[in-house]
């Protein structure tokens, strides 16, 4: 069973940075892409940040230049390192692994705060 579990979240001011993880086990199956979502309270889920098998990255306007995704495959892990974080970034953020064959999977959420 394809478990997900992330960490790093937590509050920081505005203008700080935060590292989120996601690590990914049970399964040998070829991924599709990974990718970190947000839900702010009231709003819907959103993607922040996604990257390909191949390694073609994507990102929401709201977080370009200030947000990186990168993964370490060997740890099928996926990190979403961001930066210059504001306000309006606070929400839970979740992971997303896509597999072929499989589907997506999410991780459990982190609440990430930015305090002004």
């Amino acid at each position: 069973q394809v478990q997900l579990v992330e960490s790093g979240g937590g509050l920081v001011q505005a203008g700080g940075s935060l590292r989120l993880s996601c690590a990914a086990s049970g399964t040998s199956r070829s991924l599709i892409a990974m990718g970190w979502y947000r839900q702010a309270p009231g709003k819907q889920r959103e993607l922040v940040a996604s990257i390909s098998s191949v390694g073609n990255e994507n990102y929401a306007d709201s977080v370009k230049g200030r947000f990186t995704i990168s993964r370490d495959n060997a740890k099928n892990t996926v990190y979403l390192q961001m930066n210059s974080l504001q306000p309006d970034d606070t929400a839970v953020y979740f992971c997303n692994f896509n597999y072929w064959g499989l589907g997506n999977y999410w991780g459990q959420g982190t609440q990430v705060t930015v305090s002004s």
